[in-house]
């Protein structure tokens, strides 16, 4: 296994450990806003913290402080933290967005595309399924997966794109049914293969990194309880011209995700995506989910969230 490669799963493992600790910090003078400081004023862009960009890093938030903030900014939800986080959310008035797929190490890397994984996912994903229609959230997050035949080994062999379209839509369609079920969606990330800088703002070797790739998937399996994830730092890295795309992909999305392009930070004028005509056409397709604010704070995370959160306010 590559070093790069354990350093992906290590990565997600700190953050699934450090969400379990669940230790409760008080708020430091730093991270409390007054009710008047709220970043949501419009409230039509239902907002959301992704938990492991403000826990893994930085001041390394815990889910209380994480859930502090985002209700001193005006967000409904802290997402993609497990089961075991839950009580604190609820405490707080939160909901989770989307939850993860409880798949253990590096959750993208093994997926639909490859029936060698199929069982394991399929367990994975569905006890999430279920567990989030108990706690009533909407949606649980999931993954093509990586090429390669064997996950973890480049040199395996890969699954053509044509074979690993046909396995994830097999795969998908074993788990379809329970998500109707239940009433939970599952939401297909696509992810970028361009960024190899760092082992969260790219992903060599993932096999859904086009945007039509995994937005056809979903069609052919024809629920609608499973959608795509549309993240917009990926689809600009990969695809651009994200204001059309979200047009043309306006039947599939379940969930969008934000971070500022090149290198997965603030959402501020050191990037070049223009969040604010993003969110208003989200509001004009009658998007109703949810917006995750994904990216890695490279300084004060409350000021680049605040930030974030403001400019996606529309």
């Amino acid at each position: 296994m590559s070093d790069d490669l354990i350093s992906r799963r290590d990565l997600l493992q700190a953050s699934v450990a450090a969400g379990a600790a669940l230790s409760l910090t008080t708020l430091g003078t730093q991270t409390m806003l007054a009710a008047d400081e709220k970043a949501v004023v419009n409230g039509r862009i239902q907002q959301s913290i992704v938990f492991w960009c403000f826990n893994v890093g930085g001041d390394k938030w815990d889910i209380d402080k994480t859930c502090q903030v985002a209700k001193s900014l005006g967000c409904k939800s802290v997402e993609i933290c497990g089961p075991e986080t839950w009580p604190t959310l609820k405490k707080h008035g939160l909901t989770c967005a989307i939850a993860p797929n409880g798949m253990p190490g590096a959750p993208f890397m093994k997926g639909f595309n490859n029936p060698k994984y199929h069982e394991e996912v399929i367990a994975n994903t569905s006890k999430m399924i279920e567990d989030c229609a108990v706690a009533g959230f909407p949606s649980v997050i999931g993954f093509t997966g990586y090429k390669w035949r064997d996950a973890e080994d480049p040199k395996s062999g890969e699954i053509s794109l044509e074979e690993g379209a046909d396995n994830c839509v097999a795969g998908l369609k074993k788990i379809a049914s329970l998500a109707e079920k239940k009433g939970v969606t599952l939401c297909i990330e696509h992810l970028n293969t361009r960024d190899d800088s760092h082992p969260m703002k790219g992903h060599p070797g993932y096999q859904g990194d086009d945007i039509d790739y995994v937005c056809n998937i979903v069609r052919r399996v024809g629920s609608p309880r499973i959608k795509v994830l549309f993240d917009i730092y990926h689809v600009q890295i990969m695809n651009g011209d994200v204001i059309r795309r979200l047009d043309q992909c306006k039947d599939v999305i379940g969930h969008i995700h934000t971070a500022g392009n090149p290198g997965r930070a603030e959402l501020d004028d050191t990037q070049e995506i223009n969040y604010p005509p993003i969110m208003r056409k989200l509001l004009e397709l009658g998007y109703k989910g949810y917006v995750g604010q994904e990216f890695i704070p490279t300084r004060d995370p409350l000021a680049g969230l605040r930030q974030a959160v403001k400019l996606c306010d529309v």
